[in-house]
């Protein structure tokens, strides 16, 4: 009965003690909010609207909600299809396989296969662009192609308001249609 009963005491107790340790880091991470969205949604159709005018509607296969999180968020991590909307009601698309939306920030990520077509017919090719919200203003560092009836560009890093009249670059290739007029400096 003695080595029954130091078995117990020397075996059996000290395993049982050995799974009551310290676990609240572990139940921490189980019951983090951080990993857990606030809600899911499938086949989702957006309309933002300003002064009851339609400016634009937003269309993915999913959408994850994380606005309840400090620095709030939105995710499209099956893709996105955007139609804008101009004052003449005229119609330009963004198509990206990723996108997500810091709602603090105005600030949209758009990744894979992005293209941008707008309604007097450019078009924006590129991996990543961002696309700031607020200000109107689309800016990226991977490489792009531009094309429109005037420019037929490549280059490698774009910073440029939405109706492409103001844009930085760094590197480019391609053509430019310019016009020549005369000049105004009288000739001696």
């Amino acid at each position: 009965m003695k080595f029954a009963s130091a078995l117990f005491c020397f075996g059996i107790v000290p395993l049982l003690l050995w799974g009551c340790g310290d676990n609240t880091q572990a139940l921490k991470e189980l019951t983090s909010i951080e990993d857990v969205p606030l809600g899911t949604a499938e086949n989702i159709r957006m309309i933002y609207t300003d002064s009851a005018r339609v400016q634009a509607i937003l269309k993915a296969p999913k959408h994850i909600d994380y606005t309840h999180l400090s620095f709030q968020y939105s995710e499209f991590p099956e893709g996105v299809f955007v139609t804008f909307y101009d004052p003449q009601q005229r119609e330009s698309f963004l198509e990206a396989d990723y996108g997500i939306l810091y709602n603090s920030t105005r600030i949209i990520d758009l990744r894979g296969n992005v293209e941008l077509r707008s309604s007097d017919g450019a078009v924006l090719l590129t991996d990543q662009l961002f696309w700031d919200a607020q200000t109107e203003w689309l800016f990226t560092e991977k490489p792009f192609q531009y094309t429109s009836p005037d420019y037929d560009l490549d280059g490698v890093r774009l910073d440029a308001n939405k109706e492409f009249t103001t844009f930085n670059t760094g590197t480019l290739e391609g053509t430019l249609q310019v016009e020549e007029s005369q000049d105004t400096i009288p000739q001696q």
